[in-house]
């Protein structure tokens, strides 16, 4: 890269790069810790002045090794301010005498695990020894860790560098030490990189310029609420605007795009006056179908198509009067006008726990407890084994209904399909399409026109049969849907794979959320 020409183009270099450059000469060989000392950089600045100048091709790497550090812990810490055991051992016999090993440890604040292997120690040493009574007294006196004492000093500014040391300093060292699980070490051993710059010719000029130009670094970058009390900005020199340096990326914080449309839904629909519903994700096989007037037979229930609980597997029990009327209606219609599914219905099968496979499991599981007229919805997870792709998922959203109603009918239902996939989807397209549920009649599915997928199903509706509302005590029509949120997500926001909502790419749902 070309030296720097234009006084403007100097001033704009950071003080910490103009200090690093002024400090240095040419074919000199330094490091990131020469830096530290030489200028006082505070941790990590050392670090940012060498990266920043080597983007611009002012500074090079010459030379890399690898080099052990020796950090002292919070145990080293502790033992610089209180004295090592060995020294805390010592000033406790000289100031008591001989005593015993609990003596000691009362004496010296040591635990006696400490005092044992410091006794150990010190007695291989000579300094120690055994008398009567399992009495320990001084053997020879002096204090054995004067050179420890030294490095647990010298540790509290920098990490301690091997290549730095003598060898009996390196020794002394070694034997506190510990690499991994350094808790009970003294320092812990850290392999570092240990990486010397020079500087380029390119560097070279900029620095030399930087000299004629009388920059030193010192140039004020911010004015301060000292600097006006003071006056100082008077006198001093400024580092100028860089209009043309670009920005630093401000990433705010966001709530997910697809929360936030889930959110979004709700509101729409509570502000036109329906009650949002919800439940647990484990339901019966009578909730999630038999209440549906789902055959127990019908190929939806199979274990290729539902999660099934390994356990429990089983419900205690189903609420009555609603298992046997809705056995009942099963077997021979009961009192709906059907003559049901002609089979004998299995109440021990029906208690079946599974993840539910569909969200109309709470529409049905409101309707004995709902309001005449009433409207309701929820938006809930579903789990359903399927083959993954653009438009399936095997757990997903659903948005489910009801709207119940002496007045109520096929049209009023397709008014609201139509909302569902115009203004919380954004289609732009859509046509009803007949379709066939056991527990609606008559049926509905509503599609919508994708710009990149085509035409794909949003969900079916319907009006519930007798089959389903009269066994739980409702004898008005009853408006259903059940569409999959999370394809209208997909219009709505843009996209064009179901599986994008769901991407564990923070960048791709920062985009998302600009785009919705």
């Amino acid at each position: 890269m070309p030296p720097m020409s234009f006084l403007a183009d100097l001033k704009s270099l950071h003080p910490l790069e103009v200090k690093t450059l002024l400090t240095l000469s040419d074919g000199e060989r330094f490091d990131v810790l020469y830096l530290s000392e030489r200028l006082g950089f505070k941790a990590g600045q050392g670090n940012q002045a060498v990266s920043w100048l080597q983007s611009k091709g002012l500074l090079v790497e010459v030379e890399r090794t690898t080099e052990l550090l020796y950090e002292r812990t919070e145990l080293g810490a502790e033992y610089a301010q209180t004295g090592t055991p060995a020294q805390r051992v010592l000033d406790a016999l000289r100031s008591q005498g001989p005593m015993t090993m609990p003596e000691i440890a009362a004496a010296s604040g040591l635990p006696n695990r400490d005092v044992g292997s410091t006794y150990g120690r010190l007695s291989k040493e000579g300094s120690l020894s055994m008398g009567e009574g399992k009495r320990v007294e001084i053997a020879r006196d002096g204090d054995p860790d004067a050179a420890l004492t030294t490095l647990l000093a010298r540790g509290d500014r920098a990490p301690l560098r091997g290549a730095d040391l003598d060898p009996s300093e390196l020794s002394v060292l070694q034997s506190v030490s510990k690499k991994r699980g350094a808790a009970d070490a003294m320092f812990r051993v850290v392999e570092r990189d240990h990486v010397l710059f020079e500087l380029t010719a390119g560097g070279s000029s900029v620095r030399d310029e930087l000299r004629s130009a009388g920059l030193t670094g010192e140039e004020i970058g911010q004015v301060t609420a000292e600097h006006l009390q003071r006056g100082s900005w008077k006198n001093a020199s400024f580092r100028p605007y860089g209009v043309n340096a670009p920005t630093s990326r401000l990433i705010v914080g966001r709530r997910n795009a697809y929360c936030e449309y889930l959110d979004s839904v709700k509101d729409k629909l509570t502000s036109l006056g329906f009650e949002e519903f919800d439940g647990p994700l484990v339901e019966t096989e009578f909730w999630n179908s038999d209440a549906l007037f789902m055959p127990q037979f019908h190929s939806a229930r199979d274990i290729h198509d539902v999660y099934y609980v390994k356990e429990p597997d089983h419900a205690r029990e189903i609420e009555e009067p609603y298992l046997s009327n809705v056995a009942q209606t099963h077997e021979n219609g009961w009192t709906t006008g059907s003559r049901g599914w002609g089979y004998a219905f299995d109440r021990d099968f029906t208690r079946r726990l599974i993840l539910r496979s569909q969200g109309t499991v709470m529409s049905a599981k409101t309707l004995h407890t709902a309001k005449i007229p009433g409207k309701y919805f929820g938006v809930l997870r579903c789990f359903r084994y399927d083959q993954v792709d653009a438009t399936h998922l095997s757990d997903f959203y659903q948005t489910e209904g009801i709207v119940l109603g002496e007045e109520v009918n096929l049209r009023n239902l397709l008014g609201l399909l139509r909302m569902f996939a115009e203004e919380l989807a954004g289609a732009t397209e859509v046509k009803y399409v007949p379709g066939y549920f056991p527990f609606t009649e008559p049926s509905v599915e509503v599609h919508i026109k994708h710009p990149v997928l085509g035409w794909f199903e949003l969900g079916g509706s319907g009006i519930f049969r007798p089959e389903v509302t009269r066994p739980m005590g409702i004898d008005v029509p009853v408006l259903a849907w059940g569409l999959g949120i999370d394809r209208m997500a997909l219009m709505h926001l843009g996209l064009n794979d179901l599986r994008d909502l769901f991407s564990g790419d923070l960048e791709s749902v920062r985009l998302r959320r600009r785009a919705g």
